[in-house]
């Protein structure tokens, strides 16, 4: 049986979360894009009040790509990773990942961020598997449209349980790890027999790591 570690990506491995670095970044690309600023400010607020849910608000975030075309948004995602997404890596984390894979262990990132994205995080060899938010392509282009549910909470083991089973995969849970800065991840942190917090600001019974 395979032993695993799993880890997240916002505020697990990375300081920062990830999205609102990408829309960051793309505004230090093409300045006309601050235009969009206000609807991420709403979208924020009407996730605040409970208005919209957190699937609503990336499509209705992410206009900012919207009909940009499948080649074009890989070479803007490939130059993100090296410029922003790369130098926001704890150091703490990428160690953790090359003991636990010099262990044996697989090295899986299930995270609610985009997969579009996301995917770059194969550039770091130790990593096995990405699971993340799928959003769809039509004719070549990205659309707004999740493709899916959010891979957030519940979501993530359904999501990992689905490709186990795909790939005929048997993981021996109770020696296997999961790395999470939130309680948004207990579905998962509750799967395995090694969970930590990372960073985690409350006394909790689950052991907390301290990442820089």
């Amino acid at each position: 049986m395979k032993k695993i570690a799993i880890f997240d990506i916002d505020y697990t491995i990375t300081k920062r979360e990830t999205l609102m670095e990408f829309f960051k970044y793309s505004i230090k690309k093409d300045f006309k894009n601050i235009k969009f600023l206000p609807r991420a400010l709403y979208c924020g607020i009407m996730y605040g009040i409970k208005r919209y849910d957190e699937k609503k608000v990336k499509e209705k975030f992410l206009k900012f790509i919207d009909g940009t075309e499948e080649k074009e948004l890989g070479y803007i995602v490939e130059n993100f990773y090296k410029e922003s997404l790369s130098n926001i890596l704890y150091k703490d984390a990428l160690k953790m990942i090359k003991k636990l894979k010099n262990e044996g262990f697989d090295i899986y990132l299930i995270s609610a961020s985009p997969e579009f994205y996301i995917n770059k995080f194969y550039d770091i060899k130790e990593v096995d598997k990405v699971i993340g938010t799928k959003f769809s392509f039509e004719d070549g282009k990205f659309i707004r449209k999740m493709d899916g549910e959010n891979c957030k909470g519940e979501e993530k083991v359904r999501r990992l349980k689905e490709f186990l089973e795909k790939e005929n995969i048997d993981v021996d849970f109770k020696e296997s790890y999961m790395f999470s800065d939130s309680l948004s991840d207990k579905p998962l942190l509750d799967l395995v027999g090694k969970p930590y917090l990372i960073n985690y600001k409350k006394n909790h019974e689950i052991e907390i790591l301290k990442w820089k």
